[in-house]
Formats: C-alpha cells, sequence, structure tokens
C-alpha cells in the first residue's frame, strides 16, 4: 500500500473503527471497504443477481394446512418472491480482502414523516410499491397505496441511531435498502452478514455486505434477520414479521423482575448508593447557602432563608440539573449536604422500572392507574401472546411505544400493527403501553371533543417516612384535533406536548378556569371527587417505590428531597361495583420538570417547593400532604 493509501486507512479507522468492531466486520475488508467508499464503488452487480422466484401451485398445496398458512401470508398471491444469488463465474471467497460490498438506501426516513415523504416526495411511492409488491398504477399517490407502504415496511426497514447531536437528532432513523439490498432473504444460517455505516466524510449511510464462507456460482445470499439472537423463542418473535406465528401458549403474565434485575440497573447508573447517616438537625432560622445550574430557580427563588452560591463545597443544599451519581461519597464526607435528587429515584422516572415497580400495586397486571406496560427488551413474547389473545376475542389492539428515557413524546408511536411493534425493540430500548382507547375527553370550543393530560407537581420530602405533598396548582396540555382512533401518526390528534412544536397551536387553560368547564361538561363528576382518585393514585405509587430497600425501591436518604412532574391521563372504566368511573391513567413521572409555566404565573413556585422540600414551613405555601 502506498503512504497516501496508509494515511488514508488510519484516517478511515480513526473516523470508523469502532463502528466496524462493533458489526464485527473483519479487518480484512477495512482497506477495500475504506476505497470504495472514497470512491462510491458500487460493484455488487459484477458479483450478484436478482432473480425472481415463480410460486408453484403443486399438488400437495391443496391440503388444509398449507391453505392456512397460505392465508396468514400478508399479501397472499400478491408478492412476487425474488432471491439474491452469486452470479459470478469464479464464485466468491471470504478471504478475499475485496468481498466486500456497498448497498446504496432507497428511502431513509423517520417514523413521523413517511406519510408525508411518500405523499409528496417524486417518485418515492412507486419505487416503495414496486419494490414491496404493492400494485400501484396510478400517477398520483392515493392513501390506499400509502396506507399499504406504511403496514407493509417494517418486513423491510432497517435502523441506525446517530450517537451525536441533540435529543431530537438522537432520534431513530429507518431505512430501506435499495432493490438489491432489499432482496434479500433470511435464513438461520445466513452466507452473508450485513451492518449499517455512516460514512462521516460524505454524512451517508450505506449498508455494508461481506460474505461469511466462500461461495459457488449460484448459492443464495442470505443473512440472518434476527441476527445475534441465540434464544428460540425470542428468535421466534422476533422473526415473526415474516414467518406468521402464534405464541398463545406463552403466558402473558409478567411478575416483577428479579432482585437481580434491580442490581444490574443500579451497576448500569454508576450510581453509589450512600453509608448511613443520622438525619441533619438545622438552627431553626439558619440561612441555607443554595448551589444550583437551574436557571428558573437563580431567577425565581427569593425566601430569605435562601441565598445563592458559586461554591459547590461551600453549599448546604445542592440543586443540580444533571444526575448525581457518588452518594456514597457525599455521605460520607458532607452528609449534611441536602441535594434534590433521591438515590434510585430512577424506578420512578425510567419508563420500564415504573412498570415493574408499579406492579406491587396490583399484580402482574399492573395496577389499575398504570396502563398494561411490557418491557420490549425482557417481555416480547408476552407481549406477542397478550396482543393475539387480544385479536383472537376481538378486543381493541392499540398501543403506544415509547423510549424508556426520552422526554417530550420523542420516539413514540402509535400502532395497531404487531409487525411495527416488534420492529421498534430494534432501535432502541422500550416499552409497548396499551393505548388509552377510551379517554375522558374534553370540549374545545374551536375544534370539539380532544385528549387532554394533566401534570401535577409531586414534592418528595423523605422516604422514611414517607412524607408527600402536591402543588396545589395543576397544568393541562391539550391536543389541537378532535379525537378518534384512526390517523395514528397524526400528532396534533393524539399528542398533547404542544409547546416544542414549531409552528404548531399551544391551546393554555389554566386550572381554575378548568374545573368549572370540566364540571360543566361532566356534572356527575366532581373535581373534588376526580382529584381524590388521582391523589389516591399517586400514594399508592410512590408507597410501592419506597416499599423496598434500595436498590429495589428509592433509598431513604435522609438529606435527599425532590420534586418531580408527574403526567395522567383519564379513561373510562367500570368500577367493581358496575359504574362509569372515570379512572386515573399515570402516563410517567419526570426528574427535573421544566418549571417554566409555573414560574410566570406562580411567582411564589419555587419559594413554596424550598420552603417545604429544605424547611418542613408549609403553612403559608400552595402544596397539600397526601401521605
Amino acid at each position: 500500500m502506498s503512504g497516501d493509501g496508509e494515511a488514508d486507512l488510519s484516517a478511515f479507522v480513526a473516523l470508523h473503527g469502532a463502528a466496524l468492531r462493533a458489526s464485527r466486520v473483519p479487518t480484512r475488508y477495512w482497506e477495500s471497504l475504506c476505497r470504495k467508499l472514497r470512491g462510491e464503488v458500487f460493484d455488487a452487480g459484477d458479483y450478484f443477481g436478482i432473480m425472481q422466484v415463480e410460486e408453484v401451485d403443486e399438488e400437495e398445496e391443496g391440503d388444509e394446512e398449507m391453505e392456512e398458512e397460505f392465508k396468514k401470508k400478508p399479501n397472499p398471491g400478491n408478492e412476487p418472491c425474488f432471491k439474491v444469488i452469486v452470479t459470478n463465474e469464479n464464485g466468491l471467497q471470504a478471504s478475499n480482502p475485496n468481498s466486500i460490498f456497498l448497498i446504496d438506501h432507497a428511502w431513509t426516513y423517520r417514523v413521523e414523516h413517511a406519510r408525508q415523504q411518500l405523499l409528496h416526495v417524486p417518485g418515492l411511492l412507486h419505487r416503495m410499491t414496486n419494490l414491496m409488491g404493492i400494485d400501484f398504477h396510478g400517477e398520483i399517490p392515493d392513501e390506499g397505496s400509502i396506507e399499504q407502504v406504511l403496514r407493509e415496511m417494517w418486513k423491510y426497514n432497517q435502523t441506525y441511531q446517530l450517537s451525536q447531536g441533540t435529543a431530537e437528532e438522537k432520534v431513530p432513523v429507518w431505512y430501506i435498502m435499495d432493490e438489491f439490498g432489499s432482496r434479500i432473504q433470511h435464513s438461520d444460517q445466513p452466507s452473508f452478514a450485513t451492518a449499517p455505516l455512516f460514512y462521516i466524510p460524505q454524512q451517508i449511510a450505506y449498508t455494508v455486505l461481506w460474505p461469511l464462507r466462500d461461495l459457488e456460482t449460484g448459492d443464495e445470499v442470505t443473512r440472518d434477520y434476527a441476527y445475534g439472537e441465540t434464544d428460540r423463542l425470542i428468535r421466534k418473535c422476533v422473526l415473526l414479521p415474516w414467518v406468521p406465528t402464534e405464541v398463545l401458549d406463552v403466558n402473558c403474565f409478567t411478575p416483577e423482575p428479579s432482585d437481580e434485575h434491580y442490581q444490574a440497573i443500579l451497576a448500569e447508573n454508576k450510581e453509589k448508593l450512600p453509608i448511613a447517616i443520622n438525619p441533619p438537625v438545622y438552627d431553626k432560622d439558619k440561612v441555607f447557602k443554595v448551589f444550583t445550574d437551574i436557571q428558573q430557580v437563580l431567577n425565581n427563588l427569593t425566601h430569605p432563608r435562601f441565598v445563592f452560591t458559586d461554591n459547590e463545597g461551600k453549599a448546604d443544599i445542592l440543586y443540580n440539573f444533571s444526575h448525581f451519581k457518588d452518594y456514597r461519597k457525599l455521605s460520607e464526607e458532607r452528609p449534611e449536604v441536602m441535594l434534590n435528587q433521591f438515590p434510585c429515584e430512577n424506578l420512578l422516572t425510567v419508563k420500564d422500572c415504573l412498570a415493574s415497580i408499579s406492579r406491587r400495586a396490583g399484580g402482574p397486571d399492573g395496577p389499575r392507574w398504570l396502563p398494561r406496560t411490557f418491557n420490549l427488551q425482557t417481555e416480547l413474547p408476552q407481549f406477542i401472546s397478550y396482543f393475539q389473545q387480544r385479536d383472537r376475542r376481538g378486543e381493541d389492539n392499540h398501543w403506544i411505544c415509547k423510549p424508556w428515557n426520552l422526554a417530550r413524546s420523542l420516539d413514540t408511536h402509535i400502532t395497531n400493527s404487531l409487525n411495527n411493534i416488534i420492529r421498534h425493540r430494534e432501535s432502541s430500548p422500550k416499552v409497548v403501553c396499551k393505548y388509552i382507547e377510551n379517554p375522558v375527553l374534553f370540549h374545545r370550543e374551536d375544534v370539539g371533543m380532544v385528549k387532554f393530560d394533566i401534570r401535577y407537581v409531586v414534592l418528595l420530602r423523605s422516604v422514611k417516612p414517607l412524607k408527600l405533598y402536591i402543588y396545589d396548582v395543576f397544568w393541562l396540555r391539550f391536543s389541537n384535533r378532535a379525537f378518534s382512533l384512526d390517523d395514528l401518526d397524526d400528532y396534533e390528534k393524539h399528542f398533547t406536548v404542544m409547546n416544542y412544536a414549531p409552528g404548531v397551536t399551544l391551546k393554555q387553560v389554566h386550572c381554575e378556569e378548568f374545573i368549572p368547564l370540566f364540571e360543566k361538561q361532566y356534572p356527575e363528576y366532581p373535581w373534588t371527587m376526580v382529584q381524590a382518585n388521582i391523589f389516591k393514585a399517586f400514594a399508592e405509587l410512590f408507597q410501592v417505590a419506597s416499599a423496598k430497600p434500595a436498590p429495589l425501591g428509592i433509598c431513604d436518604y435522609p438529606s435527599s428531597r425532590a420534586i418531580y412532574a408527574v403526567d395522567l391521563m383519564l379513561k373510562w372504566d367500570t368500577s367493581r361495583d358496575g359504574k362509569r368511573i372515570m379512572q386515573p391513567q399515570i402516563l410517567e413521572v419526570n426528574f427535573n420538570p421544566d418549571c417554566d409555566r409555573a414560574c410566570k404565573y406562580h411567582p411564589t413556585f419555587f419559594n413554596d417547593v424550598f420552603s417545604t422540600l429544605f424547611l418542613d414551613e408549609t403553612d403559608s405555601c400552595h402544596v397539600t400532604c397526601i401521605v
């Protein structure tokens, strides 16, 4: 290799080596890959060909079992079957350093933009229907064809995520390989491996293809669609979009995970638990020095018993925006320093943990105040069994897929497609929750009956004993379009978080205006009664969250205090005695919530919070003790 070539290769490896190692691309191919990427060399056509396989109607296909299998196919008789074979007369040697190939991507998108792109990007719908074997002969995109592509694309989708950038930029990207890549079929004993590679100099993603063994002319090119999965049941579940099957024999109960599960979470979070300390005692007129990096606190805390300091080492209170990790060191060296976080509070604020600990209140199905939730990483077979059982009974099967740990509805998708949910598991760790199909709606004069959710600020003063307060003002968020169980990708119909979406109307109603409007719409449901049920759900949640010692529960560190925002909706349900009730549904618990609206409309907000949490003085504060 020339000096220039070596320099090019070392620069390439410096940028892409970690990704190539993670994808297990053998090092013998790296030099050739570098050259092909730099020169945009697509030479797969010299080695491979696409072959259409005719389905032959054999006599034995007349039997009932085959008939049933045929009916289960997504598009019986509609989808031409293709396979990719080696056409090079010399075959292909895995040891040849040039045996690595680039596959282009026909369509790259984020799920929430898919429909609009199919509608507006010239030629895209035509190309996708061709690639997926869907009949489309018109020039103008029609809703029927778009719906079919949106349904079928989960058999073709692949995904990657950018590791740098804003939360929005880190939302998973989905892509469909070109006609060559998309026609490589599945095999449990694949002849090739593939991996996406983001080529940094061009800011373009490709798929890289390389052989796992030597191949002769005519051999088929296959890959493992469940690559990396070794458990037989999980493989069966992961392959379900291409190999329809039933897993009704799997018990859909999801008991609380083992103690080891929580130990592993603690280790992964790199959180060090505190040693036992005595609760600190302070002079009753002490002025506390506060160290904080939160601008809303700096701008709005005016209580005379708190002053700000820039010196973290001299602070009495650490009020941090980011997660604190080393409680052990703090408890050993400065046990009297208070802070705005509890060890292991992620059991509340991370969605899979929230579902796990909530099972302490309601058994394997979870409590009535939490939508039925499955962790897609650890409970996929149970979820599929539950979905298929509901399907058999003709029950509603709309679900919402949420990342474990992202806010503002990012990468959150509503669907009634099992294939869609199974494939979402590949992008980032997710839970799937039963979508509330019968929410209590609010009448907006300008729009009609819309979804709304409610945010309460909860103040956790201590874990042992459990002391929990609610800020007396709550906040409301509304959808912008009338609710119905369709157009599942219509953000303004199904979501309520509008304050981060550019150019979208944000409907504001203050809680004191909301209550009389709500009671006028629902005269049989006085707000005091609805709110009492909400507070009961909050109390139960915090009781189960602190019922076990850390890391199985929130740690009872005496110097910890915290505020959380709990988001909830109301749904129509039936009580045990047959009455129609409004059942609170806790959606999520947020760490260090955005308190911009609170400060804007209630200037004493942070004075009340600090007085309640750090002074134990609540008399003149807008808070209610619920535990």
